[in-house]
């Protein structure tokens, strides 16, 4: 169904056409090239629809300017300031008026121009530095704040960044094999090598990283590529959850969310620059072909009858991304197989489906209070483009009822490293908890807020509940810990608090703003960000995120990762409250919480990942690292030994793992795919010595204790 405010966009791009059309007819100019056509619809959606778009006037030209620079030369070793001055002049206070149409495109093919000039400069550069030995007894460091640092003034300057950075690629690649021969010195047949050797061979690894690199950009960094940073520059400008898709990211983004693809059922591996066949899904279409073998390097890729496409330096995720396809389309692979043969053969794209890494799953935690039912979701997935596609909701549907068949004493939902998902799942999730009633709030920039409520009148489990969260549960997972924390239905575990990610995106195909997604689009796609979200009791979850209940230290406590740390972020704002009702059966938060801090205070295990997570999270931030091959062995024995400790410190001891096992149901439910069997396996025993998911069963086990009697009589 099409909302109402989508029409506008419908009209202004129909208008926008017709428009254009009679210009080009009246004046006898050329049609809009494919870049003005995606620019002006990108802007014309923006305007339109955009929560807060930014005003596109000289001031945000300069703004682009600055970003896009930054983008095509992230570590600003390519281009001179000088060379920011030419562009400058001309484009700075111009690029508003390339995006509004009313001036030609210039700005990036000029940028592009410059640019690949000076790479094959610096190309040169590196090749000359690689070419002799580094002193690494010099006290030097690099500092790789590129956001604070400026572009080279002249070349004599742009060299000595080339040499730092590339002193430091050396000293890793050195350290490394100056390590790995002391650790082999026991070994038999050991020869040790001399240090000026070993230098020599850290340098020849170290051309190797850039040779690669530099043929990635010569080869995939081409004209449209340029242009796609662009727009995503400037989609990124309004908010960080707007972005444009060229066709390609577009469908990849399809796949994420609906939890399927359509491929050829091979993973890929990179091996030193070549893309290898790693594994076969069984059944899968490249599986039954019996032409491709486990070690294959894929040489090119073609779709159908075009013509293939060179994966010489490309990354993996690229690869990935041009083998996949819409279902039942060809794709042509040249392989090199093991003996040395070169093969070309055409595969017919289908479905593949990784059911145990995507979907939610669940288990059961025997404890000394009871069974607590555990159910993994990893993100709140949704198949908008198949009416009987895949929905998180049913399936946590389907594992909260296999867990009351399991008669579990209490439900503890793990919704860490979850980014969220499809808006309408979530309340549906929240409506198997709770009574008929408000779940979140929505709105857009013009509108009053509107209710989405869960409009199931009974509810499927009334037990003793947990939601287990972390500073990367984001957007859709902090919508249901709000709700969840709102209704004082359970209680919230993890990090000080979520993400902060209030906003609400949906994506919107150029060629069809309408709205339908389905199929692919020929000038690829803008997610804009249309609303934002506030929880029941009036506040956004934007910027602030969901304070936990329990907090538990955890790793990445003190890294600038979360929505926060962003420039771009919307505000943080509030409106009036939902009319609700408080969950029938409160627990008393005060008592939940005095027990777990009194364990958390006892927990030497929790008190260490406290301070080393601070000590980490400043070390992240500082990101200035010695050149001195001493200095930097002691720097890394320190960051390796801390990130080693919080990693053991994480795990339960063998004396103390948790009681987890499989359900019933689940036994058998990967006997015909090794594959998927063994990582089930894994999952489990990976869930045993989960140190947090301990402390979630402890909390669980006070709740079971609190509110025994009344559960018992509500069974």
């Amino acid at each position: 169904m099409i909302r109402k405010r989508t029409f506008p966009v419908l009209l202004l791009v129909l208008a926008m056409s017709a428009v254009t059309a009679f210009r080009v007819l009246e004046a006898g100019k050329l049609p809009p090239s494919r870049y003005e056509k995606i620019l002006h619809k990108v802007v014309l959606i923006v305007n339109e629809l955009h929560y807060s778009p930014k005003q596109i006037d000289d001031r945000f030209s300069k703004e682009i300017f600055t970003r896009y620079l930054g983008e095509v030369d992230l570590e600003k070793d390519v281009l001179l300031q000088s060379d920011v001055e030419v562009l400058r002049s001309q484009y700075e206070t111009r690029i508003d008026d390339e995006i509004l149409g009313t001036e030609a495109i210039g700005f990036v093919p000029a940028a592009g121009d410059i640019f690949k000039k000076r790479l094959a400069e610096t190309e040169q550069i590196y090749k000359d530095l690689l070419a002799r030995p580094f002193d690494f007894t010099l006290n030097e460091v690099i500092d790789q704040n590129y956001d604070k640092t400026g572009f080279p003034e002249n070349e004599g300057e742009r060299r000595e960044v080339w040499r730092k950075r590339l002193k430091y690629l050396t000293l890793e690649k050195y350290a490394g094999l100056l390590e790995l021969q002391e650790s082999s010195r026991n070994k038999p047949g050991f020869v040790r090598r001399s240090e000026e050797d070993l230098e020599t061979d850290a340098r020849g690894m170290a051309l190797k990283v850039m040779d690669r690199y530099y043929d990635r950009l010569k080869v995939k960094m081409k004209d449209d590529e340029r242009f796609n940073m662009f727009v995503e520059t400037i989609a990124q400008t309004m908010d960080p959850h707007t972005d444009y898709f060229p066709p390609v990211e577009k469908r990849s983004f399809d796949e994420q969310m609906s939890g399927h693809f359509f491929g050829i059922g091979a993973t890929l591996r990179d091996d030193d620059g070549k893309i290898r066949i790693g594994t076969l899904v069984s059944g899968s279409p490249a599986a039954r072909s019996g032409q491709v073998n486990v070690g294959d390097i894929i040489m090119k890729v073609a779709q159908g009858g075009q013509e293939p496409v060179d994966l010489a330096g490309y990354l993996l995720q690229d690869a990935v991304k041009l083998i996949r396809g819409a279902k039942g389309t060809e794709v042509r692979l040249t392989l090199k197989k093991t003996d040395g043969s070169t093969r070309i053969i055409s595969l017919i794209r289908d479905e593949i489906v990784q059911d145990e890494t995507t979907f939610a799953r669940s288990a059961v935690v025997v404890s000394e209070k009871g069974k607590i039912g555990y159910i993994f979701l990893p993100e709140f997935y949704a198949d908008f483009s198949n009416p009987k596609g895949i929905h998180c909701s049913e399936d946590v549907t389907r594992e909260v009822i296999k867990l009351k068949e399991q008669k579990v004493d209490a439900i503890v939902i793990d919704l860490r490293h979850n980014p969220g998902g499809s808006l309408m799942d979530v309340v549906q999730m929240v409506g198997l908890f709770v009574e008929q009633g408000p779940v979140v709030q929505v709105k857009d920039r013009d509108g009053s807020p509107r209710i989405l409520p869960a409009r199931e009148k009974s509810v499927l489990y009334e037990g003793p509940l947990a939601v287990m969260v972390d500073e990367l549960s984001a957007s859709a997972a902090e919508i249901f810990a709000a709700a969840i924390q709102d209704y004082k239905r359970g209680v919230i575990i993890g990090s000080t608090s979520t993400y902060g990610k209030g906003t609400v995106q949906r994506p919107f195909p150029l060629d069809n703003p309408a709205g339908s997604t389905n199929g692919e689009s020929g000038l690829g796609a803008i997610k804009l960000t249309l609303e934002k979200f506030y929880r029941i009791s009036g506040g956004s979850t934007q910027l602030r995120g969901v304070s936990s209940d329990v907090v538990l230290p955890n790793l990445f406590e003190y890294y600038k990762i979360r929505e926060k740390d962003s420039p771009d972020a919307l505000p943080w704002d509030e409106i009036p409250k939902a009319d609700y009702t408080t969950w029938k059966y409160a627990y008393d938060l005060n008592i939940i919480k005095g027990l777990s801090g009194q364990r958390l205070k006892n927990n030497a295990a929790f008190a260490l990942i406290h301070s080393n997570a601070q000590w980490l999270g400043s070390k992240e931030s500082d990101k200035v690292t010695s050149l001195n091959l001493k200095k930097y062995q002691e720097e890394q024995l320190q960051l390796r030994a801390t990130i080693r400790q919080v990693e053991t410190l994480s795990k339960l001891s063998a004396a103390n793992e948790l009681d987890v096992q499989a359900l019933p149901q689940d036994l058998h439910k990967y006997d015909t795919d090794k594959g998927k069997a063994d990582r089930f396996r894994q999952w489990l025993k990976g869930e045993r010595t989960d140190i947090y998911l301990g402390e979630a069963v402890n909390v669980l086990n006070d709740m079971i204790t609190q509110k025994k009697l009344v559960y018992n009589n509500i069974r």
